[in-house]
């Protein structure tokens, strides 16, 4: 009986724990639903947060411009009686080039701050070894790793552009001319490397985006115009740094032919510019049909690079250029709405040194082959055919976006601050 008792009793009570156990994991399972939906909803504002972050306005004028110059590049092939073999390489590296903007814009920027001045280094290490590497057409540019050249001096100018904005980001970095000695020597090492390859166009790019970083991280005025004397005076020393073919092409600039008249050798390449510019019109042959029969009058030297805008505006007429010039300026100008809603030093100053990178190299280029400037040998950004200068200017595409993802702010912006040298 006392038997029958007891294990009555311990089946009652195993019957309250099973229930006691059975409701506590409901309201743990409950409980992890519940974190998991909380998750989900978290990762979704974030992801939406991104999404409008993301200044949509310049990748789709990155995707016209590098759409515009697959067009270019296929009509100088057309021109030339070539294959589309220019054309093909091109959008492979497209391709490329997109991948690598992705893979900067996923971390977040402020992680190049500890490597920018390492990035920096390597950089200058590759620009001295081009020069203990067999000549490519004559000039130390290019690294070949096998069937593919790779130029160092693109990717200079954008881990130029980050350790010149990691040293700026100091407010004494700025203050004094003593201050500005290391970004005139940070400016110096590259431009001289590049400039005894020879290769003048790129050379001619670092000093205007160092004014402009500098103007940007609050120097004084009287202080760049100093800067700018010092400068002018140094042009002589530069003068007999220079190449006869690099001085040929600045005395060219003044030496231009009349329409009717034949042109020099050194100034051969910007008068078969002007000439095909003028047979572009107002509508292009791609609309209003090609004004010459004479094929002499469509051979432009190196119209797939250095020319590609004289060939869209042939090609497109006008409104090719003005689509070129135009799409370059709403990246630039969104560029620096990036930079102005940016409350981090080196973020800020980075987002104006790319946009600084850009408006530079399309102004030269674009002057130098309509006779305003010097023939430099410099390329449109996104537009000329290379696969190092599309992929090195993709990552600064990258890093400009994910600037505008990171601002510097969680909720509400706050003042722009310079950290302080620790």
């Amino acid at each position: 009986m006392v038997c029958r008792l007891l294990s009555a009793r311990s089946n009652r009570t195993a019957t309250i724990l099973a229930d006691v156990f059975a409701g506590t994991s409901r309201s743990g399972s409950i409980r992890n639903e519940k974190r998991r939906a909380e998750v989900v909803v978290d990762v979704t504002i974030k992801t939406i947060s991104l999404l409008f972050r993301i200044p949509w306005s310049i990748v789709a004028a990155s995707c016209a411009l590098v759409l515009l110059g697959l067009l270019g590049i296929a009509r100088s092939e057309e021109l030339a009686g070539a294959d589309a073999r220019h054309c093909r390489l091109q959008l492979a590296w497209s391709i490329v080039a997109a991948s690598a903007a992705m893979l900067v814009i996923g971390p977040d920027y402020r992680r190049w701050v500890r490597c920018s001045y390492g990035l920096f280094a390597a950089v200058l290490a590759l620009l001295v070894a081009v020069y203990f590497l067999p000549t490519v057409h004559g000039t130390h540019r290019w690294i070949r790793l096998g069937t593919i050249s790779v130029q160092p001096s693109e990717f200079a100018k954008v881990a130029y552009v980050l350790a010149l904005a990691r040293w700026l980001m100091y407010r004494e970095a700025g203050e004094g001319f003593r201050g500005l000695l290391v970004p005139l020597g940070l400016t110096l090492l590259p431009l001289v490397l590049v400039l005894r390859e020879p290769d003048l166009g790129t050379a001619m790019v670092f000093l205007p985006v160092l004014f402009v970083m500098l103007f940007a991280a609050g120097v004084r005025v009287n202080q760049l115009a100093a800067l700018s004397l010092c400068g002018a005076l140094c042009l002589p020393v530069l003068w007999t740094q220079m190449s006869r073919e690099q001085r040929s092409r600045v005395t060219a600039l003044f030496a231009q032919n009349l329409p009717r008249e034949s042109p020099t050798d050194d100034g051969y390449h910007l008068h078969q510019a002007k000439q095909l510019l003028a047979l572009g019109g107002i509508w292009g042959s791609l609309w209003a049909g090609e004004a010459s029969d004479d094929p002499a009058a469509y051979r432009l030297p190196e119209d797939h690079t250095d020319f590609i805008f004289i060939v869209l505006c042939e090609r497109l007429g006008w409104s090719g250029a003005a689509a070129v010039l135009g799409l370059m300026v709403v990246i630039c100008w969104r560029g620096l709405v990036v930079a102005e809603r940016t409350r981090e030093p080196f973020g800020r100053l980075a987002a104006v040194g790319v946009v600084a990178l850009f408006a530079v190299q399309a102004l030269i280029n674009t002057a130098m082959t309509v006779g305003i400037l010097p023939v430099t040998g410099l390329s449109l950004p996104l537009v000329s055919y290379g696969g190092s200068g599309l992929v090195a200017h993709a990552v600064a595409l990258g890093i400009l976006c994910n600037v505008a993802l990171h601002p510097g702010y969680e909720v509400a912006g706050e003042p722009f601050r310079y950290r302080h040298i620790s």
